[in-house]
């Protein structure tokens, strides 16, 4: 079964595909600013606030339920994230009509740079699996202990793999973007991304021990197959 049986699995997917749709959405588009002390403003991309919850509730997934299902719900996320480029693209490109005087607006906000959104999508679809793939591996690894090493270690690479094919492929070369530029970016993007996923450890150990308590599972991925070009479990 693809985890109909679990009380939470449905729950859990509907947050993962929610976040990641609204993160691309909303926060995706803005560059908000914050004062630091002894550093003065800092700008940043709004969506790093909650995009990284998206790693998060992959890794939960995958530490409860196992590589196999955090694969159905990645594969879920990507169908979603694909389907909202598409219809953004669609509505945007119709013609309004004559007395709708907000199309430059609705432009701003729900229209796409295709090479923005081709690099979001594929910088997406390999993070996820790399963090999957790490946090599966390392819980074999560790025996189930220390779960604090998977969460950081997974997010590590995950992030990190995200981070190295969307700015590349979204920026380098783009008219303001020079290369030490979108190599500051992505790394600044990388740690923040990282700092958040230990900021919110507590938080992964408290959803993790009560879900593992309520569903009664514990999967540990010692025979999984872990090619992401399937969705049977």
């Amino acid at each position: 079964m693809a985890g109909g049986h679990f009380r939470y699995f449905d729950f859990l997917m509907a947050a993962f595909v929610t976040i990641l749709l609204l993160s691309n959405v909303i926060g995706a588009g803005k560059v908000a600013v914050i004062g630091l002390p002894l550093i003065g403003d800092w700008p940043f991309g709004a969506g790093i606030l909650f995009f990284p919850i998206s790693y998060v509730l992959g890794d939960v997934l995958t530490e409860i339920y196992g590589y196999a299902r955090a694969r159905r719900v990645i594969w879920a996320g990507f169908g979603a994230v694909v389907f909202m480029a598409f219809m953004a693209w669609v509505v945007v490109t119709l013609p309004p009509a004559p007395g709708w005087g907000n199309q430059a607006a609705y432009e701003a906000v729900f229209g796409q740079v295709p090479r923005i959104v081709g690099a979001s999508i594929c910088a997406f679809w390999a993070g996820e699996f790399v963090n999957s793939f790490v946090m599966a591996k390392m819980k074999v690894m560790t025996g189930g202990r220390h779960l604090w090493t998977r969460t950081i270690g997974s997010t590590i690479f995950g992030e990190g793999v995200d981070s190295l094919i969307f700015y590349p492929l979204a920026f380098w070369g783009a008219e303001g973007w020079n290369h030490a530029l979108v190599v500051t970016v992505l790394l600044t993007q990388w740690v923040l991304k990282v700092g958040w996923e230990v900021l919110l450890t507590p938080v992964t150990y408290l959803v993790v021990g009560w879900l593992k308590r309520r569903e009664g599972v514990d999967v540990f991925d010692e025979r999984t197959d872990f090619t992401p070009f399937r969705t049977r479990i």
